[in-house]
């Protein structure tokens, strides 16, 4: 019955007359977001059924009523969602931090404002008023949580289902500036997550073509309507007392107490151009990075950009390589910003004023890096035109100076759509170099300036059944991107994946995926550094099941040698009950032993818990154990890393987090080839208060400290100590 009530909807929405756009209403009136749609002034909405199921059943009638409502009053849009639900009793919802919603319900829209199918707004509530926002860039294919808004929403459940209001101020989006009706895409999602994650929406999607915002249906209005606030000042103040150790296990010195303050202004020029000015800014990280377990890795790790003033307008500086990472600026000085975007232009501009000089040394078997104590000037520059059918054309030019250092990257890229299922991606970059002598002598780096070039190639296909990926990638040996992160060079990348995708709509099961692959990779000079085949399969199902097999095989270059090795990573996740979300991932096979450049077995289990005990509570650990031996069973080390943390949720806006993160090393040291620790041990704790009223007016209080041991000591001994206050608070005019 689903199947036939979902081809007459289909059919229906397929009629020309009612896939034209709809009129978006413009009602001047007062509204509380509050969770209760009782104004008058949602009687004039445009009121729309979220009347598709598309995931995991292909189209079939929703299971359940959801209702929207959209008006718009010249500054603001409002958005209302009735998610009615047969059972209330079952609604998954618990208070989170923004950008936390977890695997429970929630609504949203999507906003496609500049109507060409290529990037989206998407905001995301869920039925106790917590917000998630991000940017959807199908340009890059990059879902961008960082990317954060100033809006208003509040959810409320009842004995119907739960209702949710938001209110988006029309000054947080960029949107073409024309006279006349603007016309912008939508999507309105909700998520119904019970024995299967069903995903409901108002359009029909079809599977057979790899874009989604490109089939968003249409609304115009917002006539005249006027960008809001478009001057948002923030300033800052940051308060630190800290004691550090000057040396490895010496006993901690007192630092004093440190006060920064800093401005932050973002203006917006017009509703397509935004310029953003930072002084003095704390670029601090607040809250703790991941832990990641850095032992037996040959490359940098990357860790991601959270700091507002670079996340505005991120996406306008992304390329096929990443030649521009924003955490490569450590603590500048003053920092300023334009974005924006004309017709078929899009254009963006960065500069910085350093203190401190981040470096990475790409290679073809790894990567090295340095801090200095150096200044530097940053300037970032990137351009890109649209052609209507045709491919687009972009073009990036990086530039870092300082005292006997230069780094400087420019070049050329292009995106083609051929058609629905057909992509291609083209990029070209050019990079000259100079670091200091000592650097240099240091690194192994070339003692005058050099150049080198990188070149990416790939071919993307993608059907409702049928997919399949050519990638070749190009690294010269003297190629740097200090303000990017590329961290391998001196190689040439080739691969090939091709694969099946099969569904259901009614199963235990939900999809599954077949893959197969071929990767090669050798130096400039034709020495073969690996070549992998690969067979992977992936498989979607009930309680929010995924499983996840990989198995390589195929030979890697270490030290002069080629060795064989198989390879095999199995990932695992599911949630037995509402609020528990289990991961696991083993990977089982050879693996170089980097230390001692030679083949060994590696064990490798990664555990994940995430138990939400009532609406306030959040338990989450994340665990990575490593057990590596000579191919005769010898024991080589076992490392592990515990992240844990404890979050009390007092309400939307405020949270008290503990972390507490504990690195541990033993090694055999007598199959080690140099000297090296028996045992190590690392840890470190957290525990911070904050309190949001939205991205920027925040309130930060907090201590950390760190402790570390070798096998000298009996007892951890502290290594960091330090209490920390934030104010942050915005303006907006």
């Amino acid at each position: 019955m689903r199947q036939c009530i979902a081809l007459l909807i289909l059919v229906l929405a397929c009629d020309p007359d009612s896939v034209a756009a709809s009129e978006l209403p413009r009602v001047d009136a007062s509204i509380t977001v509050d969770g209760i749609r009782n104004e008058a002034a949602w009687s004039h909405a445009l009121r729309v059924e979220l009347l598709f199921e598309n995931s995991p059943g292909e189209n079939l009638a929703a299971p359940v009523a959801t209702v929207a409502y959209l008006f718009e009053d010249g500054k603001n849009l409002y958005v209302a969602f009735d998610a009615h639900d047969p059972d209330p009793k079952r609604i998954l919802a618990w208070l989170r931090d923004r950008d936390s919603l977890g695997p429970g319900d929630f609504v949203g829209i999507s906003l496609d404002t500049y109507d060409d199918g290529r990037r989206a707004y998407e905001f995301f509530v869920n039925p106790l008023g917590v917000q998630w926002d991000r940017l959807n860039d199908e340009v890059n294919d990059v879902k961008d949580s960082a990317w954060d808004a100033i809006w208003a929403s509040a959810g409320r459940i009842d004995d119907h289902g739960y209702v949710v209001e938001m209110r988006i101020p029309l000054g947080q989006l960029r949107f073409r500036d024309r006279e006349g009706p603007k016309v912008w895409r939508y999507r309105l999602t909700r998520s119904y997550p019970r024995l299967r994650n069903v995903s409901l929406s108002n359009i029909a999607s079809d599977r057979d073509r790899n874009c989604s915002i490109c089939q968003y249906p249409s609304f115009q209005g917002l006539v005249g309507a006027e960008s809001g606030s478009n001057l948002e000042i923030v300033p800052t103040l940051t308060a630190t007392r800290s004691s550090t150790a000057e040396s490895d296990f010496a006993a901690l010195t007192d630092n004093g107490t440190a006060v920064d303050a800093g401005l932050t202004v973002a203006y917006g020029v017009t509703p397509e151009i935004t310029a953003n000015l930072a002084i003095n800014p704390d670029f601090s990280q607040v809250e703790a990075d991941d832990a990641e377990l850095a032992i037996n890795n040959r490359f940098a790790l990357v860790f991601p950009e959270r700091r507002p003033f670079f996340l505005e307008g991120a996406d306008y500086f992304r390329t096929p390589m990443q030649a521009v990472f924003t955490r490569s600026v450590e603590s500048p000085d003053v920092a300023a910003k334009l974005t924006g975007r004309s017709g078929a232009n899009t254009y963006a501009a960065f500069v910085a004023r350093d203190d401190a000089t981040n470096l990475l040394f790409p290679g073809s078997l790894g990567s090295d890096s340095t801090r200095l104590e150096l200044g530097n000037s940053v300037w970032v520059g990137r351009y890109s035109r649209e052609f209507q059918g045709l491919p687009s054309v972009g073009g990036l030019l990086t530039v870092r100076d300082g005292e006997g250092y230069e780094n400087r990257v420019a070049g050329l890229d292009s995106r083609w759509l051929i058609n629905d299922q057909h992509e291609l991606l083209v990029q070209w970059l050019n990079s000259t170099t100079a670091y200091p002598d000592a650097v240099a002598e240091e690194f192994s780096q070339p003692a005058a300036h050099f150049d080198g070039k990188a070149f990416r190639l790939e071919h993307v296909f993608e059907s409702r059944n049928w997919f399949s990926n050519v990638t070749l990638l190009s690294i010269d040996d003297g190629f740097r991107a200090d303000t990017g992160f590329i961290r391998q060079a001196d190689v040439r990348r080739q691969e090939y994946s091709f694969g099946r995708k099969w569904y259901a709509d009614e199963s235990w099961w939900a999809r599954i995926n077949l893959r197969g692959g071929y990767e090669v990779k050798d130096r400039q000079d034709g020495q073969l550094l690996e070549d992998t085949y690969i067979v992977a399969l992936g498989l979607t199902g009930i309680l929010q099941s995924s499983i996840n097999l990989n198995v390589r095989q195929g030979r890697e270059f270490d030290s002069g040698r080629l060795y064989d090795y198989n390879r095999m990573t199995l990932d695992t996740r599911f949630e037995p009950v509402g609020g528990l979300r289990l991961r696991l991932r083993t990977q089982l096979g050879d693996e170089i032993d980097v230390a001692n450049t030679r083949l060994a077995s590696e064990r490798r289990l990664s555990p994940s818990l995430r138990w939400s005990l009532g609406r306030h509570l959040l338990l989450s650990l994340d665990g990575d154990r490593v057990e590596l031996e000579t191919q005769a069973g010898v024991r080589i080390f076992d490392a592990s890393v515990v992240d844990a943390r404890v979050t009390w949720q007092f309400g939307i806006r405020s949270s008290l987090r503990l972390t507490v993160q504990q690195t541990e090393v033993s090694r055999n040291v007598d199959v080690y080839r140099d000297d090296v620790e028996p045992e190590s041990k690392d840890r470190g704790r957290q525990l911070l208060y904050s309190w949001k009223m939205n991205p920027q007016t925040v309130f930060f209080l907090g201590y950390s400290d760190s402790y570390a041991r070798d096998d000298e000591l009996d007892a951890l001994v502290a290594s960091d100590r330090r209490w920390f206050m934030k104010l942050g608070y915005a303006w907006t005019l």
